[in-house]
């Protein structure tokens, strides 16, 4: 059953993608050496759905983002997701997705999996997403570098704290091309802050606005520390529920994008420990410059360890 289940996956997957032919259920069912009747109850046992219903629930999946993320009117979309009209696409989509494909393309913040018993949905650009084949932990280091992080971002909000204006928002003379310009204390403070929240909102499916680049930072320390005190610790308590869950393989949709963009969890953690890291050490620098230098360096070793 499982080398039938597959390649009825591998023939859908293809036909998505235009590598290959659209094949029948028939033609599905001989190529597997069963009648009609067996070979759908074969798919709907190992899917949780029939074969059709399975194919029309990924095509519609594929429409979903293309109306995200294409510039393309719904009718060409409805034809290729296999409908005859634009109100039969219309009809199947509000069923599915409980409203018009004009008011999907209106919508702040999207996710177009469906449900799906089998956990296979439509990856963009033209694939499939299979579920994990097996639970992915990180290890427990990860999860305390995490942890080091938002601890030492909030000692950094408090080493703000002791700065006047004029410190706070003096250029630091050290940028990156393209990753931040123009920064000053205030600015990778509050970097650090929204990122997590971005993030949050990303995995949680709430809309998140990204900060101009190049606006002034303007924002108090009192805000910044009670906004990192709520973000870090709902962070934290993230990454430790995916360690815990074996899930730092599985994806989740990013509304934040523009066109919303699918990412593994894993992969999140890890661009935020990146870019997170670059911008500790750029303050810890700005700070000793500044004269506060009770932090060191921020070195995770001894925090890791402890």
């Amino acid at each position: 059953m499982k080398d039938v289940y597959a390649e009825f996956v591998a023939a859908v997957a293809e036909s998505l993608d235009g590598s290959g032919e659209v094949a029948s259920g028939d033609a599905l069912a001989r190529r597997a050496y069963l009648s009609r009747f067996h070979f759908d109850r074969v798919i709907s046992a190992a899917a949780g759905e029939s074969p059709g219903a399975f194919r029309r629930r990924l095509l519609l999946e594929r429409a979903a983002y293309r109306l995200l993320a294409e510039d393309v009117g719904v009718l060409p979309i409805a034809v290729d997701a296999g409908y005859g009209s634009h109100e039969a696409f219309t009809r199947a989509f509000a069923r599915a997705y409980g409203m018009s494909p004009r008011a999907w393309r209106c919508e702040p913040s999207r996710v177009f999996f469906l449900a799906a018993p089998s956990g296979v949905h439509f990856q963009p650009p033209a694939g499939l997403r299979l579920p994990a084949r097996r639970k992915v932990r990180g290890m427990d280091v990860l999860v305390r570098m995490v942890e080091h992080h938002v601890w030492l971002t909030g000692e950094l909000i408090e080493r703000g704290a002791r700065l006047d204006a004029a410190a706070l928002d003096r250029p630091i003379e050290l940028s990156v091309e393209g990753i931040d310009d123009d920064t000053s204390i205030r600015y990778l403070l509050d970097r650090l802050v929204w990122q997590e929240e971005m993030w949050l909102a990303s995995v949680e499916d709430r809309p998140f606005q990204v900060p101009e680049c190049g606006r002034p930072v303007t924002t108090p320390i009192p805000e910044l520390r009670e906004r990192h005190a709520s973000a870090g610790a709902r962070f934290v308590a993230l990454v430790n529920r995916l360690n815990d869950e074996g899930r730092f393989d599985d994806s989740f949709v990013d509304t934040t994008c523009e066109p919303p963009r699918v990412f593994t969890y894993g992969g999140m953690v890890a661009h935020v420990l990146t870019f997170a890291a670059h911008r500790r050490c750029v303050l810890v620098g700005a700070f000793h410059t500044a004269g506060v230098t009770d932090l060191g360096f921020g070195d995770p070793m001894e925090f890791v360890a402890g």
